[in-house]
């Protein structure tokens, strides 16, 4: 239901808005693409929740799994869960706590300084093992023979002074290896049966793209038969994250590749649901730090989840959902610390569109504004701005567009051009590139210090969202410096200046979700609205 102060506002901003202009564009299309099996595979439409899903992915994060205390709750979860529900699981586990970044800084610290030393790493995992009661088992035993090898690692590191993506994201799987070990050695002490797999084990072939890997086309059947051949009854703990390629060289997916390390293994297997059990509640209307009475979502589409997480919301990697929405198969996102909350349920469809499903935002951003210099109606101008993005291989977040001139943002913060005397720009390379390049036959002005909020919205009523948006930004003076909707009609997103980003979502939240609490006065707007009547 919209709130009633909210249905006044629409109503009586509506006549304002209408005659406003906004320059409205389409973001560039981008994203993960499926394999042909999977993109063959029969779609069946998922609109209500499974009661009892038998076959489930249970995917932990870092803060799930970040010490004793952690580990036990999570296997006693994943007990009950199987004693009350009838679930057969499956768990993906990333590093504990913050092992990965640990492991990062011991690896520049033996490349920069010669220094070997893995004590922080070490000391987490034998104190966590002992306090658990597994410190004398065949699977902690093998998680000392990681650490022992992963110091010999960061000595050649030391020694060579060098360390390669290869030798980078080695180094790194080190975590999730020695996690998913002690994640199944504590299952076993509650009375589970549970073994550890890494990833290739069940037939997860990478690209050799080290650093940010993808699985390859042909792994899907194979994936698929393994995970389908784990005895009935064991639970398996595979590690995220990482995989390997054809000349079995240990590779990554990026970061937050253990979402997509579930999601795939999901959707490969043609499992009931993919679970990703995170420290919050699912996902909700906006970020609690700026906006405290933000509530959980019930229901989203993959659609809008992708949009939440590309534009901010830290809940799910961009990516991930992409395998499960490929053949259907639900994601909930549940908060393993409260584990009787609902969550978010995550499908292709969902039965009701409220006005304005949350909000999100991303701060640092620089904006870029092409003005052509040739003829007016020039044709190829948009085709040559967006060929020179795909050379310097540099791609954008939101788009605006005109015959003569576009807006766009960079979708990450890169060091801004500096132009020196000579002319020269120093500054990030590939945007040096691409200002020199386009300067042939357009003016080029790059900024910072801007932010991007999104409104993932029932774009059908774009007019009464924009109505609230605009009548808000003006009530705060706020100067709306770019708009774009999302060719994926489900977001509409706003450039504003990075110091009022915080100011702007916590009032467009409380329009939107808190009844009582918007601060538009509403009855300015019926005045215009009587006048032009």
């Amino acid at each position: 239901m919209v709130p009633p102060r909210l249905r006044a506002l629409v109503l009586a901003a509506a006549l304002c808005v209408c005659e406003g202009r906004a320059r409205v564009g389409a973001r560039a299309a981008r994203g993960w693409r499926a394999p042909a099996a999977a993109r063959a595979a029969p779609r069946v439409a998922m609109t209500t929740v499974l009661a009892e899903p038998k076959r489930v992915i249970m995917k932990f994060g870092g803060s799930s799994v970040r010490d004793a205390e952690r580990i036990r709750e999570v296997c006693s979860l994943v007990a009950s869960r199987m004693a009350e529900l009838k679930v057969t699981p499956h768990l993906v586990c990333s590093a504990m706590g913050k092992t990965t970044n640990n492991l990062i800084a011991a690896g520049n610290l033996a490349l920069m300084e010669g220094i070997v030393d893995l004590s922080v790493v070490k000391a987490l995992h034998v104190e966590t093992a002992r306090e658990l009661g597994i410190d004398e088992t065949d699977a902690f035993q093998q998680v000392r023979e990681l650490l022992e090898e992963c110091e010999k690692l960061l000595e050649g590191v030391a020694m060579l002074g060098e360390l390669s993506p290869r030798t980078l994201d080695k180094l790194v799987s080190f975590g999730e290896r020695m996690s998913g070990r002690m994640v199944a050695a504590q299952l076993s002490r509650v009375g589970l049966t549970s073994r550890q797999y890494e990833s290739w084990e069940l037939g997860l072939v990478t690209t050799s793209d080290f650093g940010d890997a993808s699985v390859l086309d042909d792994a899907w059947p194979t994936i698929r038969e393994r995970l389908l051949a784990i005895p009935e009854g064991t639970v398996g703990v595979i590690t995220g994250f990482i995989g390997k390629d054809r000349e079995g060289r240990i590779t990554t997916l990026g970061r937050g590749g253990s979402d997509l390390t579930a999601s795939l293994l999901g959707a490969a297997a043609g499992f009931d649901e993919v679970q990703v059990w995170k420290d919050v509640d699912g996902i909700l209307t906006a970020d609690p730090r700026g906006c405290p009475a933000a509530k959980p979502v019930p229901f989203v589409t993959f659609e809008e989840a992708q949009e939440l997480a590309y534009f901010g919301a830290q809940v799910l990697h961009p990516v991930a959902m992409q395998p499960a929405m490929r053949v259907d198969i639900p994601v909930r996102v549940m908060n393993s610390y409260n584990p009787t909350a609902q969550g978010t349920l995550i499908t292709r469809q969902k039965a009701e569109q409220p006005l304005v499903s949350a909000i999100t935002s991303k701060s640092g951003v620089q904006m870029v504004d092409i003005t052509s210099t040739r003829m007016l109606g020039q044709y190829g101008f948009l085709a040559q701005v967006f060929k020179t993005f795909e050379t310097h291989k540099l791609s954008v977040d939101v788009i605006a567009s005109s015959e003569v001139s576009v807006s766009l943002t960079l979708n990450k913060k890169i060091e801004l051009p500096k132009l020196e005397r000579d002319g020269f720009a120093k500054g990030s390379h590939e945007l040096n590139a691409i200002v020199r390049d386009l300067s042939l036959c357009a003016d080029v002005r790059v900024t910072s210090g801007h932010s991007i909020v999104t409104l993932i919205a029932d774009v059908k009523r774009s007019s009464s969202v924009m109505a609230v948006v605009f009548s808000v930004m003006a009530r705060l003076g706020i100067q709306v410096e770019m708009m774009s909707q999302g060719a994926s009609k489900v977001n509409i997103s706003l450039v504003v200046p990075e110091e009022r980003e915080k100011e702007a979502v916590s009032a467009l939240h409380k329009c939107f979700f808190e009844d009582g609490q918007c601060d538009v006065n509403i009855h300015t707007l019926e005045q215009v609205m009587a006048i032009k009547a």
